[in-house]
């Protein structure tokens, strides 16, 4: 796996909106306010052609051209690392556009960002050998003040940090205000499994206030994850058995998809062979949260799955679209803890 350098002070920090960029409101406010806050910390700033434009469906232009700005922005010497603009809904349909041969032979970079960024963090890893930052996009860096989470993530581009833990509250309902705080309300409640002890059959699952888990991280949006399944992008088989002697932590979490939608993305993952080696499974909050449907709720969504597969599984973390989240390097090595209620990743760089 590589690397790559650390932002450094006075270092320029590049700008690229492969997904939805910063035209409406609130975003283009938060965005100019994160430019404005990192400009004040004696960064240099270099904004992609896309940052502003609208002229996209579920993207901020056509695919072609947002492929052409990701491309050259990742291989520019005109700036030191990325952070995606924002999330959205057809980052997918920019791949074919995407040089992922010329961003194999450009140094590594750091490109951070989340959700419809999947579909670069988990590229990087599984096609360029290139780890990457799962963790939050442009515009959340306008906030005033920033969140520890928010925070955190400047810390890991910058090298300083590569541990994180998890919050004490979370947000279920944020302000309208472009510039406000996460409004956090609600106590985190850590909810885990293990394979059960002195049992008679396999595959029985126990609640557990403990777990640990060891391997290489992986994961993303299950939204995205699923569309890759089938297509030429998908070289998830080769990428697990570089590493199979590391073994896999699977971090996950839905954004648009109800349960049965995430029990259907977790039945496709398994089926194409991704969770083979895999140690553990860390799942984020779903956009749903606490929905149930004809009998199936978010957590009976995922343990149909990991039962099958006898290794731990931690849900309702500090991960995904319902905040803060954790800032996670997508191909890193870690171990990952949780005990009194309280969940900690620590992050290897090898």
């Amino acid at each position: 796996m590589r690397y790559p350098e650390f932002l450094k002070e006075k270092g320029t920090i590049g700008f690229v909106a492969p997904s939805f960029g910063c035209e409406i409101e609130p975003y283009r406010t938060a965005f100019d306010n994160a430019l404005k806050k990192w400009a004040a910390m004696g960064y240099g700033l270099d904004l992609g052609p896309n940052c502003y434009a609208g002229k996209g469906i579920g993207i901020s232009n056509t695919p072609e051209e947002c492929g052409r700005e990701l491309t050259d922005y990742y291989v520019s010497q005109n700036n030191d690392c990325l952070i995606s603009c924002g999330g959205g809904e057809l980052m997918c349909e920019i791949l074919e556009h995407v040089d992922f041969e010329a961003i194999k032979k450009a140094a590594p970079k750091w490109y951070m960002g989340y959700s419809d960024n999947t579909n670069m963090t988990f590229l990087l890893a599984t096609l360029c050998d290139v780890a990457a930052i799962y963790g939050p996009c442009a515009a959340t860096f306008g906030m005033e003040p920033w969140h520890p989470a928010v925070n955190d993530a400047m810390e890991i581009l910058r090298g300083k940090k590569q541990r994180v833990n998890s919050y004490e509250k979370w947000e279920k309902e944020g302000l309208e205000d472009a510039l406000a705080p996460y409004q956090c309300t609600e106590p985190l409640a850590l909810r885990a499994w293990r394979p059960a002890e002195n049992q008679p059959s396999e595959n029985q699952m126990e609640k557990t206030d403990e777990a640990v888990m060891k391997g290489r991280l992986i994961g993303g949006c299950m939204d995205c994850l699923v569309t890759f399944l089938g297509t030429k992008f998908d070289r998830v088989g080769e990428f697990l058995e570089k590493y199979k002697e590391d073994g896999f932590i699977w971090f996950l979490e839905a954004c648009d998809l109800n349960v049965f939608g995430i029990r259907r993305a977790m039945w496709q993952m398994e089926h194409a062979g991704w969770f083979q080696y895999v140690k553990g499974f860390l799942i984020g909050r779903p956009l749903c949260n606490g929905q149930e449907m004809i009998g199936l709720d978010q957590y009976e969504a995922v343990l149909q799955t990991v039962r099958r597969h006898n290794v731990p599984v931690i849900m309702d973390a500090d991960l995904g679209h319902l905040p803060p989240m954790m800032p996670l390097v997508t191909g890193s090595m870690a171990e990952i803890k949780m005990e009194k209620g309280k969940l900690e990743v620590a992050m290897e760089y090898k």
